[in-house]
């Protein structure tokens, strides 16, 4: 295992430790990467759970099917890795019981929601069998995510250059007449070439793919009030406003980030325009907030105010954690009263729905600094940039 990953082991045994728990049972693909540096698994599509085991002391195991235990060998340095093969030797559940052999009553940390039933179901009935107990471990697991090093932002600036790239490649395509998986195609191979540029052929991440992948979200027209429809057959327009939302695709080494744009065929309608710019007012007014100590829900009334004071009303928070998952805290949303700090990376949205007619929206990722914040994602958002 790389540096970090064994410091964050060590951090996650001395609170085990401190809690009373013997193991660790992870089965979510993203904190699994984030323990291990292990992804690209399979998974549960097709039957099939990958598990890091972290016990209170010593060495990790990993639990993976057979087809995938070269891969696991490849990309990790654990040497205590368990394979099984379907359909024999009670497949995953064997090496588990042999794990816990040496506990009397285990106590069990797991994600709770993030873990998949046929695994939160064994080891429940195998703990009510003994005196064993399961533990939810979630909100542990989230703050030690919440602080990025600096070699997580860098990676993360690399993915807002992927991003970005991927933005490029829509303006270049987006034109009337053309149909709007074209834009879809076209982001996936801008944003791929850029990914592809930051690797070597003899590197470390080699595992690891350039691929940029996932359905693309492109509303365009009156289906721009329709947030999140994925890319279809229809043909752009002209004066027909194109709603981007990449982040689902802005991925790169595991890390996500939050990214929306939206551009114009040949020309925007005065009323198109004037909504648009709301939004754009209403996130400026959001990123001008940020800095170390601003309540994350003082971000989110003050965007909202802004949309009120235009008529309108938001219909979603103003933004998000991201980085190691497409969702983190913490949440720009009432109700969340975290403070902001120094390494947090989040997403800032700004969006207006106009029901059976028009959507406006846009987003930007960040990552919060000593003074203010350092945007991720710097791709023009002006009505004259995003014209095309």
């Amino acid at each position: 295992m790389s540096k970090a990953y064994d410091e964050r082991v060590v951090k996650i045994q001395s609170w085990m430790r401190d809690e009373n728990i013997d193991f660790l049972v992870l089965c979510d693909p993203d904190t699994i990467y984030y323990a291990s540096g292990l992804c690209g698994d399979l998974g549960m599509d097709f039957g099939r759970p990958m598990i890091l085991a972290i016990p209170r002391t010593g060495g990790c195991t990993v639990i993976t099917p057979l087809l995938e235990e070269l891969l696991v060998k490849a990309m990790v340095s654990i040497e205590d890795i368990r394979s099984w093969m379907d359909g024999t030797a009670s497949e995953w559940r064997k090496h588990l019981n042999d794990l816990f052999k040496g506990c009397k009553c285990p106590a069990i940390g797991i994600e709770q929601y993030k873990t998949p039933l046929v695994v939160f179901q064994w080891l429940q009935n195998e703990l009510s069998a003994g005196c064993g107990k399961l533990t939810d471990i979630t909100d542990f697991l989230s703050d030690l995510k919440i602080i990025k090093s600096e070699e997580d932002i860098n990676i993360m600036r690399q993915a807002g250059q992927v991003a970005v790239a991927m933005a490029e490649a829509a303006a270049e395509t987006i034109a009337e007449g053309v149909p709007e998986y074209e834009v879809a195609l076209a982001v996936m191979a801008g944003g791929t070439r850029k990914a592809a540029s930051f690797f070597r052929e003899d590197g470390p991440d080699l595992m690891l793919s350039p691929t940029i992948h996932d359905l693309q979200v492109i509303n365009s027209g009156k289906d721009t009030q329709i947030c999140h429809r994925r890319n279809s057959i229809r043909k752009l327009r002209k004066g027909d406003p194109v709603y981007l939302c990449f982040c689902t695709v802005a991925k790169f080494k595991q890390f996500k980030l939050g990214f929306d744009r939206e551009w114009f065929v040949g020309e925007a309608r005065e009323e198109h325009a004037r909504i648009y710019e709301i939004c754009i007012k209403a996130q400026q007014t959001g990123l001008d907030m940020i800095r170390p100590g601003v309540i994350a829900e003082d971000v989110h009334n003050a965007v909202n105010q802004v949309y009120r004071d235009a008529g309108f009303e938001a219909g979603y928070r103003t933004g998000r954690a991201t980085g190691y998952a497409c969702l983190e805290k913490p949440e720009l949303k009432s109700g969340d009263k975290t403070p902001l700090a120094k390494g947090m990376t989040l997403c800032l949205d700004g969006g207006i729905t106009i029901p059976g007619e028009f959507g406006a929206r846009v987003g930007d990722s960040f990552v919060v600094t000593d003074t203010g914040l350092e945007i991720l994602t710097p791709y023009p958002k002006d009505l004259k940039s995003l014209t095309v």
